[in-house]
């Protein structure tokens, strides 16, 4: 009889060997994994409620145990023996526990691994700053920051600090210093990680999401005292990403953040994985916003509508809108038209094929 331990690492390594991003784990009903953006059976029997709490418990320590008990979920990361790194979430729910476990590669990507433009490596060798890389859950924002994180490990000498929730990819320190921290274990939240990073002398620092207006001011403070700092939306293009960081603020000051977020950004990417058209994985779409001066000046004159025809005809200077990349991968026959079509952004003039 397998153990419970063998057990979770057997559908572990299932998930791994079938390049499935999420597994789900759900009591009183059959596992299902996502393969290529598709939600799965993984083919076996309903799983019981006793079965998955047998699972999932020896998984978490005795503050997470208290966490799970008086949240009712809880977020970690674990490392499994030979496999991947996993981000966990275990929850309850009316028929027992669940949980879903996000598969982390072991080593970093490149950006050319994950299908970005390369032209963008660059942006890992800016001195200051704040790059936003954006997307709905599941876009790939994670492995895209982790692949400029490397970059500037392997070409910089510094200190590169991550506050994340939790720790995803796990970097070995190369020509910089890396040191990781987890909200929770670490550091009380974000904002409060922020404010201690500034007298951690890092050249470089993570923030695994901007959730609140202190950690967006954080963040904007950061970057205009001479840090470069990485950090995630949930937002769906450019120019909403913009947006969401001016009207976190009240109305009041939102002029004063206009200037901070115009001089202070650096990029803005925003990024969906699409299936591939021949079925062997995913390929991600991107818009791209670099701040040049005409850009600037419609962020501080709160002007963001026209932003848009400078992305349209931006390709010189490495900008595209999300209707440009999809016609693009179309166009190179990565993904159908039908696919495309799905994640047309809603508004923008019909495709032309």
């Amino acid at each position: 009889m397998p153990t419970v331990v063998s057990e979770l690492h057997d559908i572990l390594r299932e998930a791994v060997e079938l390049a499935a991003s999420d597994v789900h784990m759900h009591s009183g009903t059959r596992l299902r994994m996502r393969i290529h953006g598709v939600l799965t059976v993984a083919g076996r029997e309903p799983l019981s409620s006793p079965q998955v709490k047998e699972m999932l418990m020896p998984l978490l320590t005795t503050d997470q145990e208290h966490e799970l008990e008086k949240k009712g979920h809880v977020d970690f990361a674990i490392t499994v023996d030979d496999l991947d790194r996993f981000r966990v979430n275990v929850y309850k729910q009316q028929r027992g526990l669940d949980a879903v476990f996000r598969v982390i590669m072991r080593l970093p990507p490149t950006l050319a691994e994950l299908g970005i433009p390369t032209h963008l490596e660059r942006l890992a060798g800016i001195s200051n700053g704040l790059v936003l890389v954006t997307g709905p859950a599941g876009s790939g924002k994670s492995s895209t920051i982790a692949a400029f994180l490397h970059r500037v490990n392997s070409q910089d000498r510094g200190h590169i600090l991550t506050i994340e929730d939790p720790v995803e990819f796990v970097h070995k320190s190369k020509g910089c210093i890396i040191n990781q921290r987890s909200v929770g274990p670490h550091t009380h939240s974000f904002a409060d990680a922020l404010r201690a990073a500034l007298r951690q002398d890092p050249d470089v620092i993570l923030v695994g999401e901007l959730r609140d207006l202190e950690s967006i001011d954080m963040a904007l403070t950061a970057s205009e005292t001479g840090h470069l700092v990485f950090a995630t939306l949930h937002t769906r293009n450019t120019i909403d990403s913009i947006d969401r960081l001016v009207n976190a603020f009240p109305p009041e000051g939102q002029r004063q953040i206009r200037t901070k977020v115009a001089e202070a950004l650096r990029a803005v990417i925003t990024q969906q994985l699409i299936p591939r058209k021949d079925g062997t994985g995913r390929v991600a779409a991107v818009e791209i916003l670099l701040p040049n001066s005409a850009i600037r000046g419609l962020i501080r004159e709160n002007k963001l509508f026209h932003i848009r025809s400078i992305l349209q005809m931006g390709a010189g200077e490495g900008m595209c809108l999300m209707e440009q990349s999809l016609q693009d991968l179309v166009q190179r026959n990565l993904i159908s038209a039908e696919e495309a079509k799905k994640r047309w952004p809603h508004g923008s003039t019909k495709m032309g094929m």
